[in-house]
């Protein structure tokens, strides 16, 4: 008796789970070192994220809704981290598209296969989190032995919610708009997405004190907004701890859940597959006219990049990094969301800092943050989906990688920094009680030359030549995370420094450790070889 043919969804699942654990390349692929599963491909972040949510022991003493609603927000803030990040790699790929397309199978099971498998990996990282939650909630003051499977069940709720939210936005936008506009609408859309999970977390420290000052969400309207409202009260009915106003919470979660997910994968399947179609289609390019010079070609004829890009293999990989940067619909997709949190955050600080007491503090948190824009963006524009032209590199007269590095770290500070820096400076002159305080960013800034040179002597950041793996974009939350508080650091001595009166000499050393680590890491970058091809 033959074996029974495994239906379509199951083989297009596991096939996506294999592609996730393996990568979509075969070069130095070992296949005794390919993880078998989630958890041995996601170790190290699964353990960044066991430790970041070991916070939930400091409300150990709050009332449970209080606890639910902390662990839902940042749970739902990760995974929607993730989720932005690294759908429009997973949703739409125009390799996949040329041979799927062809297959008998329907757009609803090539859709449900990619979100299950989505929905899976959020769940390993949802459950890393709450560990400390689920310990807390249990065995509190005011736990409950009922606590782990309601939250689990309303956990595997949030992320099937974040995902359904994605799929529907990005079918609204292929079912509304053509293929001339589809490529920026997804990045404009992802990189809002991004934002509004960095400003929702941001806005959880006033809601959460507010919680807690009364302990029970009745009486707060507003919480009928707020996602994590609804999945927290879903966890007070499910323990039989619920008030009223629960039932409520509960009910539009579920409601909400269950209508997005029905518009996502039944209404609006459909669109999935003519979006696959239209990315699929090839269009010819627009002949440009060789008459008239660009933007990019003409700085680099002034100083001072004219000064910098000297070397032609330089300015070469300078013009290549910076045309992807500004017209590569994959890089797009990939880079602004990824660095969409580290380019709100600088703003988020100043606007608290100037609405509260602590404005000089903003101020030096935001130059902080500043520089790890270069750092991330280095790091980003090491992927692409055209890695394999990589190999040219090697045929350039040079010894090794190094003027491709500078080439990638002069675009990232030219088409990222500098524009951003300017709107930072901007932003302190208008808002800041005090225009001196721009002065406070100087930790930061003097810190942004060495952030940008680290990912080049460190990791080898050859701008375009590695291909593009869901791994990496699930690391990209936890990465965010701990850059975001190791950047806190430097500005903190900085203003410590300041109040005891020698903040300018703290600068003048700080100068003097940046420009001989500088030195150093050109000196790394310099010795770098190629890896062997195979």
């Amino acid at each position: 008796m033959s074996n029974p043919v495994p239906s379509p969804g199951k083989t297009l699942q596991r096939l996506y789970l294999t592609l996730f654990l393996r990568g979509r390349t075969s070069r130095g692929l070992n296949r005794s070192q390919v993880p078998g599963s989630i958890g041995r491909k996601l170790l190290g972040t699964l353990a960044i994220y066991v430790l970041v949510g070991m916070v939930a022991f400091t409300y150990g003493k709050a009332p449970s809704f209080v606890l639910s609603f902390y662990l839902h927000g940042m749970s739902l803030f990760f995974l929607g981290m993730f989720i932005a990040a690294s759908a429009g790699e997973i949703l739409f790929n125009k390799e996949e598209a040329e041979i799927l397309l062809h297959r008998p199978v329907d757009s609803r099971t090539l859709l449900w296969s990619k979100v299950a498998v989505m929905v899976r990996i959020s769940l390993w990282l949802a459950l890393a989190f709450n560990i400390g939650g689920f310990i807390i909630g249990t065995f509190g003051p005011n736990g409950s032995p009922f606590f782990i499977p309601v939250h689990f069940l309303s956990t595997c709720m949030g992320a099937l919610f974040c995902c359904s939210s994605v799929v529907l936005l990005y079918q609204i936008c292929l079912k509304w708009f053509g293929r001339e506009r589809l490529d920026n609408i997804m990045t404009t859309t992802q990189v809002l997405l991004m934002v509004t999970m960095v400003v929702g977390s941001q806005l959880a420290q006033f809601v959460i004190p507010a919680l807690g000052s009364i302990g029970s969400p009745a009486g707060k309207w507003w919480l009928f907004l707020l996602p994590p409202a609804w999945f927290a009260g879903l966890n007070e009915v499910l323990t039989g701890r619920a008030a009223v106003s629960s039932y409520f919470h509960a009910g539009i979660g579920i409601g909400a859940t269950g209508l997005i997910a029905f518009l996502a994968f039944k209404v609006m399947a459909d669109s999935y597959e003519e979006g696959l179609q239209t990315l699929a289609e090839s269009r010819p390019a627009k002949r440009r006219d060789r008459s008239r010079r660009g933007l990019i070609d003409k700085l680099t004829c002034l100083p001072p990049l004219s000064w910098l890009l000297r070397d032609p293999v330089t300015r070469a990989s300078f013009r290549l990094s910076t045309a992807y940067l500004l017209r590569d619909r994959d890089m797009k997709l990939r880079l602004y969301p990824g660095l969409a949190p580290v380019m709100v955050m600088p703003l988020v600080f100043l606007i608290q800092g100037i609405s509260g007491k602590g404005s000089e503090m903003g101020v030096a948190f935001s130059g902080g943050y500043l520089g790890l824009l270069p750092f991330m963006a280095m790091n980003l524009l090491q992927y692409s989906q055209n890695w394999q032209a990589a190999d040219l590199y090697r045929l350039s007269p040079v010894p090794g990688p190094a003027p491709f590095i500078r080439g990638a770290t002069w675009a990232v500070c030219t088409v990222l920094v500098m524009p951003t820096l300017l709107v930072l400076v901007i932003a302190v002159g208008f808002l800041s009680k005090k225009p001196e305080h721009a002065f406070l960013l100087m930790p930061g800034l003097i810190a942004l030359p060495v952030y940008a040179l680290i990912p080049g002597a460190i990791e080898k950041a050859v701008p375009l030549s590695k291909p593009t793996e869901e791994a990496k974009s699930a690391m990209r939350g936890a990465m965010i995370f701990i850059l975001m508080i190791s950047a806190l650091a430097l500005p903190g001595i900085g203003m410590a420094v300041r109040s005891q009166g020698f903040y300018w000499q703290f600068l003048l050393l700080e100068g003097i450790f940046a420009a001989a680590a500088c030195l150093a890491l050109n000196v790394l970058i310099s010795r770098k070889t190629w890896d062997p091809i195979e």
